[in-house]
């Protein structure tokens, strides 16, 4: 897969295959504008967890991975499966996310 190629689905859209290994796919109906806050708030948050293990600061980095989670949580990575949730429950939920990390 090339840096701009988007990652091989599964046939339902549920998942992404990467290495052979299936993800759990962001929830498609997230607005563009919004997903791509909630991934840089996952990527600053991926960050914050390196330099608070380099830094062996145990607290930064407890406090940078609940971030990750709650990114995570927000795109419909984690938590409830977004295919099981309602169009009303998916929004409260990334929209949730957004307020918490920006």
């Amino acid at each position: 897969m090339t840096r701009d190629a988007r990652p091989e689905r599964t046939p339902d859209g549920r998942y992404i295959v990467v290495g052979g290994r299936r993800w759990r796919a962001t929830d498609p109906l997230i607005p563009d504008n919004d997903a791509s806050r909630l991934r840089s708030h996952l990527m600053a948050a991926r960050r914050a967890v390196g330099a608070a293990r380099r830094a062996q600061d145990e607290e930064a980095e407890r406090a940078a991975r609940a971030r990750v989670q709650l990114a995570k949580v927000a795109l419909g990575e984690r938590g409830t499966p977004w295919w099981e949730q309602s169009e009303e429950e998916r929004r409260a939920r990334w929209r949730k996310g957004l307020r918490a990390l920006d």
